[in-house]
């Protein structure tokens, strides 16, 4: 059973982490960008000339090695399930940089015996170079096997805040974007070469006919989506991006990206493959410059 007092005050690592333009390409052919090389906004996240990063490069560069694999932990690691992503941004994220993360868990919520818990992880990501804190990302994970640990621990923190359900109400604008069959196998070469991507064998006894797309890939292409609907294109306006996985993308579904407007400025999102009739992302929240 997950142990609240070694898992809160666990010592994880600093990463330093060096990645260049092509790095930076490489991770946006990942999301499915530049399936039309002849779009010049796509171009600009997929060629040197003005070449921008698909911000939530972020949250997939400079990842500390796993931790709450150690049995110190306690941590039921096989029934661990990625629920939200939230980045924020304070500044454009650069195409080429040095940057070291640094990462605390920020709280753990039990939510009762059979119910699981939730770690909340933040984690900054700073330009060496300047000292200057480029994002801070947010990771909710939901530990299945885990709950109840307080019974025994007798600690439990206040649950995040949730994320705003998007309107009842049509869209106010969508964007469709095609993961290519090839995806996870471009995208698992920014970093996480988890095989349940790649190999089918490790796949099915997963329980999927194929290997899925990574989930932050899946939260990447939002954030194309997002610039290119709703920032014209420019990826320095995105401050934010939260969303709820809600279900797994294959490589080769096309995703649409639905849109709503909502108060003080914010946008709300939510990802759907029509193909299998399922919402892969919910509850999305999008702020922009």
């Amino acid at each position: 059973m997950l142990n609240y007092e070694r898992v809160k005050h666990w010592p994880i690592e600093e990463v330093t982490q060096s990645y260049s333009k092509r790095d930076s390409i490489l991770y946006a052919l990942g999301l499915g960008v530049g399936g039309d090389p002849m779009d010049p906004v796509q171009l600009r996240f997929t060629f040197e000339k003005d070449l921008q990063a698909v911000p939530t490069l972020a949250a997939a560069i400079a990842w500390p090695k796993p931790w709450m694999t150690n049995p110190d932990t306690g941590v039921d690691y096989l029934k661990l399930v990625h629920g939200e992503q939230d980045t924020e941004w304070f500044r454009p994220m650069p195409a080429e940089a040095t940057v070291r993360s640094q990462t605390r868990v920020n709280r753990i919520c039990d939510k009762g015996a059979g119910k699981g818990a939730i770690v909340e992880l933040l984690r900054d990501i700073i330009n060496v170079e300047t000292g200057e804190r480029i994002a801070q990302t947010r990771q909710v994970s939901f530990l299945r096997g885990d709950g109840g640990y307080s019974a025994e621990a007798g600690v439990s923190d206040a649950p995040p805040q949730s994320l705003p359900a998007v309107p009842e109400r049509a869209p106010d604008f969508e964007y469709e974007l095609f993961s290519p069959p090839q995806a996870a196998l471009i995208y698992r070469l920014s970093g996480d070469s988890n095989p349940l991507h790649a190999d089918p064998e490790v796949a099915s006894r997963a329980g999927f006919p194929q290997p899925i797309l990574h989930g932050l890939a899946t939260y990447g292409m939002a954030a194309f989506a997002a610039v290119c609907r709703c920032a014209d294109g420019d990826a320095s306006r995105l401050k934010r991006l939260a969303a709820r996985f809600t279900s797994p993308v294959f490589p080769g579904e096309t995703l649409r990206f639905q849109f709503w407007s909502g108060e003080e400025g914010r946008i709300h999102l939510r990802a759907r493959v029509d193909a299998r009739d399922v919402t892969v992302l919910n509850n999305g929240v999008i702020e922009l410059a």
